[in-house]
């Protein structure tokens, strides 16, 4: 009788260890931050965070961003325990990832280019796929090797010109002109989304925004009773989604938009800027954060940021803070004794610290949710009955 035999054949995740450094200016507990957030990233992108490295410079090596000393030690480590990719925490030139790439004779990833594969993952309209392409071909531009000369010139002199361009110049080449037509697409498709938005009416727009994964599409689907994808990843939504909403008599479209992170790659946000125009031409933001995030004012901070860039800081913008639920305490520096805030201490100080509109919610538990939807009204209503004076639905 022949002996049967089982494989394995289901798809193990690449292991991966993690680099950062810490520069002039920064603390330990800063890079860590960055770290664990880097290895959400590596976690959402389907890898294994097995270990990570850091070392305290004063600035990067031009190099191999790391000094040699600990470029040593990393190949040690992945030769001994079989790791299958390496992930840096900051952009690397074309020269440090050619370098480091010979050096460790495995995959070499940055923070830009593992959040462009997430990105990548994701997209599912015609537009988030040509954005992504496109900041794809942008990052590539750069990095070109010369793995390809079979055509380049052999020797100068008469009669002994080569038969043409190099490889590499084919490369750039055809990647410029890529860029150019995908620039073409976009702005095709700009128009359209622009059209659509006139066709909406002047209902009031009110838009989501926030950090990455902190429940905006969970948020979106309670209040517009939809379903829109939403996981306990980063960047699970890339695509803008619009939904009327009817909070008792009074209508308006609320949009669901893609998260923000630190060390967002420039070229991305360049690319979702056309996304983002929902954020502009919206009356209201709501700014959901993680309130039981450690760090969520570095992440309140950040979008506050990119919302500046943006122009539109300007806007009524109401905090929602969102996962009351998992909230363990806010320590406070300021005391010498450890003295921790309850979440009613935290919502006394904040409101009144700041004069503007926030609420402390849970979406998961439904929690303050009417309370949520009463402060929405009340700002969409100010709104409506401006832009509508005579509006009889309301009365």
């Amino acid at each position: 009788m022949a002996i049967k035999k089982f494989f394995d054949t289901a798809l193990k995740p690449e292991r991966a260890v993690l680099v950062g450094i810490i520069i002039s200016g920064e603390n330990e507990e800063q890079e860590r931050e960055y770290l664990e957030e880097l290895a959400f990233l590596v976690d959402t992108a389907g890898g294994e965070t097995i270990h990570t490295f850091v070392q305290k410079m004063q600035k990067p090596d031009r190099a191999t961003f790391v000094g040699s000393g600990k470029l040593d030690e990393i190949k040690a480590y992945v030769d001994a325990e079989e790791i299958d990719i390496v992930v840096f925490d900051d952009e690397l030139s074309p020269t440090q990832l050619r370098n480091i790439e010979r050096e460790l004779q495995v995959k070499i990833l940055d923070r830009s280019n593992l959040i462009l594969d997430i990105f990548a993952r994701r997209a599912q309209s015609a537009q988030a796929k040509t954005q992504v392409e496109l900041a794809q071909l942008q990052y590539l531009l750069p990095r070109l090797t010369r793995l390809w000369t079979h055509l380049e010139r052999q020797r100068g002199g008469i009669g002994m010109r080569g038969p043409g361009e190099s490889q590499i110049e084919t490369d750039r080449r055809l990647i410029l002109n890529k860029v150019s037509l995908l620039k073409e697409k976009l702005k095709s498709i700009d128009r359209q989304n622009e059209t659509q938005r006139k066709n909406r009416g002047q209902l009031v727009r009110v838009a989501l925004v926030g950090y990455t994964n902190v429940g905006k599409s969970t948020i979106m689907n309670m209040l517009s009773k939809s379903d829109v994808f939403a996981e306990n990843k980063l960047f699970a939504t890339l695509d803008t989604t619009v939904r009327k909403v009817v909070i008792d008599n009074l209508p308006f479209l609320l949009s669901d938009t893609v998260g923000f992170i630190r060390k967002l790659p420039h070229h991305l946000v360049e690319c979702f800027k056309s996304t983002l125009d929902e954020v502009r031409e919206a009356d209201i933001l709501l700014h959901v954060v993680d309130v039981s995030h450690h760090n969520f004012e570095d992440q309140i901070a950040t979008v506050n940021e990119t919302l500046k860039e943006l122009g539109v800081l300007e806007k009524t913008i109401i905090t929602v803070f969102n996962k009351i639920d998992a909230y363990e305490g806010t320590k406070d520096s300021e005391e010498e004794e450890d003295q921790f805030f309850t979440i009613d201490d935290f919502e006394n100080s904040w409101m009144k610290k700041h004069q503007s509109p926030a609420i402390f919610i849970s979406a998961t538990e439904k929690e303050n949710l009417e309370e949520l939807k009463k402060l929405i009204y009340k700002h969409v209503l100010a709104i409506h009955t401006e832009r509508y004076p005579y509006d009889s639905l309301l009365y």
